[in-house]
């Protein structure tokens, strides 16, 4: 069984996707809500697989497969606030045949503060929810 031991996809630095945290993102006390993280991280898996010539879109529309969330996991360093602009790093840190698993880097800009890491792993699944086995035909290890 091949799997990926080391990040050889990764969208770091200023390939990056930035959000800014609208008043929407915030609580009564102007800090970015907690679950927004995940909805940002789903920002850095996107873009990651766009910056590879992939999309969500084509892996569901093209060949059937579909990735729910099995596992997720955020830790929060510092709090973001209203109008904070926020770089989501993403790396892919695990790829079988059956599963990918993603690691999560989010820093306030212009400071670099990193304020929150996270992971999440999700089964390669049909529409049937059932697990395939097409990791490396989707995202070839080169």
């Amino acid at each position: 069984m091949k799997t990926l031991s080391s990040p050889v996809f990764a969208l770091t630095g200023e390939k990056a996707p930035v959000v800014r945290v609208t008043y929407r993102d915030t609580d009564r006390m102007g800090y970015a809500y907690y679950a927004n993280y995940l909805v940002w991280f789903e920002i850095g898996r996107t873009e990651l697989l766009r910056s590879l010539g992939q999309s969500y879109k084509d892996w569901e529309d093209v060949h059937g497969v579909y990735l729910p969330v099995a596992e997720c996991h955020v830790e929060y360093k510092r709090s973001a606030q209203y109008d904070d602009l926020l770089r989501i790093e993403t790396v892919v840190t695990r790829l079988t045949e059956a599963s990918i698993s993603f690691q999560y880097f989010v820093y306030r800009i212009p400071d670099n503060v990193l304020i929150a890491t996270g992971t999440s792993k999700h089964p390669f699944v049909n529409k049937e929810g059932k697990i395939v086995r097409v990791g490396h035909t989707l995202l070839p290890i080169r």
